[in-house]
């Protein structure tokens, strides 16, 4: 229905108009009321008008990748929102709820039209409104994006984890493996019998034996330490996956809700032209 002109004032985008474009425009705009709890629209649905919170409040939510609901904003008295699809012409992007009872101003493409024309300055307030929940957008965008596993894992990584992970690699390489047969064929050499050369590790090399175990041991501890850097990174990876696999699940869910919606509206269209031809 139709809406009161005392319904307009106090609200910043029709401040700008004089009382007879007020009246003027209040012909136009439909008032609606939602009850508690009560969905406006959801995320697909198409958009056809903006509204403007007269009273009470509506909650704007999207669901992320694996279902969980991220609240936008709540929209209270003067607020406006459902912009974004009405200018594009393009499907809801979330899903809008009576927290409260609310009494809400319906803005058709042509009512907007018609303020624009009256009233450019007006188009500034809607881009600010814009602006704000692209500004409140980003910042969820910045606290919620998933990052790459390899850069996850290396942000809680220490120094003496990455010099452990330095030596296992370098330890499982062929260069690694050249250094231990030259310095095994040196030492060798150095302690071979000779006369008048007294070997300081002979036969049965004791002292090679210490070295080669220690080695052994140390290379051993810093394999595990890689070893469960990769079992870190690899949790991270499952984590992912688990999340990704959630997410086409939803999708898949979406796609049916739509198709539902979609062939309940048909039904319904297809009663109203059977009751025209009817008559």
């Amino acid at each position: 229905m139709a809406c009161d002109v005392s319904l307009l004032s106090g609200i910043a985008y029709f401040e700008l108009l004089d009382e007879e474009e007020r009246r003027g425009l209040a012909s136009t705009i439909d008032l609606i009321k939602l009850a508690q709890g009560e969905p406006l629209f959801q995320a697909g649905d198409p958009g056809e008008a903006l509204f403007v919170v007269r009273s009470g409040e509506v909650e704007l939510y999207v669901r992320d990748t694996v279902g969980q609901k991220i609240v936008l904003t709540v929209a209270k008295e003067g607020a406006l929102f459902g912009e974004l699809a009405l200018l594009e012409a393009k499907p809801r992007t979330a899903t809008a709820v009576a927290l409260t009872e609310c009494h809400l101003l319906v803005l058709e493409r042509d009512d907007l039209l018609l303020l624009f024309r009256k009233k450019p300055e007006a188009a500034l307030h809607l881009l600010g409104a814009m602006g704000a929940m692209t500004r409140r957008a980003d910042e969820l965008l910045r606290t919620r994006v998933s990052r790459n596993v390899n850069v996850e894992v290396e942000e809680h990584t220490g120094g003496l984890y990455r010099i452990a992970r330095n030596i296992a690699r370098f330890g499982g390489s062929l260069p690694f493996l050249a250094l231990n047969a030259a310095f095994l064929t040196t030492w060798f050499a150095l302690n071979a019998w000779h006369p008048g050369f007294a070997a300081f590790d002979p036969f049965p090399y004791d002292f090679l034996k210490i070295l080669v175990a220690l080695e052994a041991l140390f290379l051993s501890l810093f394999v595990l330490i890689a070893q469960k850097q990769q079992a870190d990174k690899d949790r991270v990876r499952a984590d992912i996956e688990y999340e990704i696999n959630i997410q086409a699940e939803l999708k898949v869910a979406h796609l049916h809700e739509k198709v539902d919606r979609v062939y309940e509206s048909m039904l319904e269209r297809f009663v109203r032209l059977e009751k025209m031809l009817a008559r």
